[in-house]
């Protein structure tokens, strides 16, 4: 078959985990529309594992699992990890960290509601959490619109060391009078002439 190893090359790069040759298998006769031997697909996979063999490439293909992945060479694991730190050491902003409290203390929330909240538009602090990994879409709310909700991750969960949201800092209760005029209870403010 023409270009099967292409296809096979594309599943495999675009796998997240290690891929079967039983799931190659299958989505190849789904997507090509006809029968392939399992042994062609083997075939291809081996072909491939020698093209990446070659001191060219930066990456190989490692049967892992009992499946197939794209992984860096280990002469090159040094600058992965280089890579890795920097993309760990990004800190969330004052606003996405502010978005996220939001989020943990009153999820499930919609974006909307999180505007309200903080006055501002969060569609790039929402989007930012998104990407970490830090919250979840968990489905849609039943106001107009029908909003999309978002909640905390298991993520958020690791990264902040909590066991269940319960876990979480309970928010304590300030009471501001309104119209107050001069010091905050508590504070005194020593005369001048003593």
């Amino acid at each position: 078959m023409e270009l099967l190893t292409q296809h096979i090359e594309s599943l495999i790069f675009a796998s997240e985990q290690a891929i079967s040759i039983e799931e190659l298998h299958h989505c190849l006769e789904q997507s090509l529309e006809t029968e392939l031997a399992i042994d062609e697909i083997i075939n291809c996979i081996n072909g491939l594992i020698n093209k990446y063999d070659d001191s060219s490439f930066g990456i190989e293909i490692v049967e892992i699992n009992g499946g197939y992945q794209f992984m860096t060479k280990g002469a090159y694991h040094h600058s992965i990890a280089t890579l890795l730190k920097q993309a760990n050491k990004k800190r969330l902003s004052v606003t996405a960290m502010e978005s996220l409290a939001i989020i943990a203390y009153k999820q499930p929330v919609s974006k909307v509601d999180l505007e309200k909240i903080r006055g501002v538009n969060c569609d790039y602090s929402v989007q930012k959490l998104l990407e970490k990994e830090l919250i979840s879409i968990v489905g849609r709310g039943d106001g107009p619109g029908k909003p999309i909700l978002y909640a905390t991750s298991d993520k958020f969960m690791d990264y902040f060391g909590l066991k269940s949201l319960s876990d979480l800092p309970k928010l304590k209760e300030f009471q501001t009078t309104e119209n107050e005029i001069g010091n905050q209870a508590g504070i005194e403010l020593s005369s001048p002439m003593e």
